[in-house]
């Protein structure tokens, strides 16, 4: 094993964005580690990806555990040594699944348990995640990608959807914390926006590809000259 090859951990990511994040990364030279929750789709996912030449393992992961996160730390830890790109990718959008009726997606409908299994993944896993990496972390550039979305903006807020608007605001003030924790260290930390792509969650009426949708996920993962504690989408700072 090459010791000096950058490594990184893309969550979620046996399909749409973040298996196109691992694609992409692994093409610029990244030994990847594509993690899912379920195991035979998440290995699944990496042997496409070795079948295309690339440079892809898997390693099961469940975002929302607390043993899970911890015996991935280790595995990587063992395997690995260090990780110099992790994406936070993982992220659930149930609001409409767990409601009742049409008036499922609003915020005078919505469930505490549909929020708290929301909050659980898309902002405690990006917690659980990035804690238990960060000693893996070089401290000479070394990235924290976070993936929200446009619907987690203050600035732009609407209704509908509360659980999953609430859980992305959420993570972007956690990246905002870990920027200014990792200020005096070379970690940046910035949230990203992929835009409305065609996913399982984004529907086939989405206007972007995967392939788009990454673009700035690896574009924040790889530029020498990005800044930290971020907002952007197609490679541009977008307000809070």
């Amino acid at each position: 094993m090459d010791a000096t090859k950058r490594v990184a951990v893309v969550t979620g990511a046996n399909r749409g964005i973040g298996f196109e994040t691992c694609r992409q990364l692994a093409r610029r030279g990244f030994r990847v580690v594509l993690t899912a929750r379920d195991e035979a789709k998440g290995e699944q996912a990496a042997r496409r990806l070795r079948e295309e030449g690339l440079d892809v393992g898997f390693a099961p992961l469940d975002v929302s555990d607390d043993k899970s996160v911890g015996r991935f730390a280790r595995h990587l830890q063992k395997t690995h040594g260090r990780v110099d790109v992790l994406v936070n990718n993982a992220g659930i959008m149930i609001d409409d699944k767990e409601g009742d009726g049409p008036e499922a997606t609003s915020v005078f409908k919505a469930k505490l348990e549909t929020l708290r299994r929301t909050m659980e993944v898309n902002v405690y896993g990006a917690l659980r995640v990035t804690q238990a990496l960060l000693p893996l972390m070089p401290r000479d550039g070394a990235r924290i990608i976070n993936v929200s979305s446009g619907m987690g903006q203050l600035s732009d807020m609407n209704g509908r959807w509360p659980a999953y608007r609430i859980s992305k605001s959420g993570l972007n003030a956690l990246t905002r914390i870990f920027a200014d924790e990792l200020k005096d260290t070379g970690i940046k930390v910035n949230s990203i926006c992929p835009g409305w792509v065609k996913t399982d969650m984004g529907g086939p009426g989405a206007e972007r590809t995967p392939e788009k949708g990454a673009e700035t996920i690896v574009w924040l993962a790889t530029e020498p000259s990005v800044p930290t504690g971020g907002f952007f989408r197609d490679r541009k700072p977008i307000p809070w």
